[in-house]
């Protein structure tokens, strides 16, 4: 099976009620925007519906880092990409990008880190073998993809030299 380097499969359009006063999306929908980008990430990762039902696990999130690089308006076409940057047994840390879909640029981007919940105990699991083995491919295909320099960026009022 082929696997997609990096990993093209959610879209959205800016909505209206996503516009803030300044006539762009306002911070908090860019979060929004990832979050359903993500779904169909994790889905491609073996983490569909049908398997968490299954195997009675869910992701939560733990962290996220948001970087808005230029601005988008309403009506926008969006297109997302995303990348599986590391997982251990319990934690899937992932880097996603936000495109202008017509304009080409990158708009923004999300990295993130979630953990594999159970949905007994509401506390975090280990994730099931074949999970595993999945993410194992899809990070080794991804290996091969650039570390962006957002990932593991620090917050600072005084930019590194």
């Amino acid at each position: 099976m082929t696997i997609p380097v990096p990993f093209c499969g959610a879209s959205a359009v800016v909505r209206p009620e996503w516009i803030d006063y300044n006539g762009h999306m306002n911070v908090g929908y860019y979060h929004v925007a990832f979050d359903v980008a993500a779904e169909d990430f994790f889905q491609f990762l073996g983490f569909t519906p049908e398997f968490r039902r299954a195997h009675r696990v869910t992701t939560f999130a733990l962290e996220s880092h948001l970087n808005f690089l230029r601005e988008v308006k309403e009506g926008d076409a969006l297109r997302f990409e995303a990348r599986l940057l590391d997982h251990d047994a319990k934690r899937i840390h992932f880097y996603q990008e936000m495109f202008h879909a017509d304009g080409g640029f990158l708009a923004a981007s999300c990295e993130s880190l979630s953990a594999c919940v159970s949905l007994e105990t509401r506390r975090t699991a280990p994730m099931p073998a074949p999970l595993l083995e999945r993410l194992a491919g899809v990070q080794a295909a991804h290996g091969s993809l650039a570390r962006p320099w957002q990932v593991g960026h620090v917050i600072s009022a005084r930019p590194r030299p």
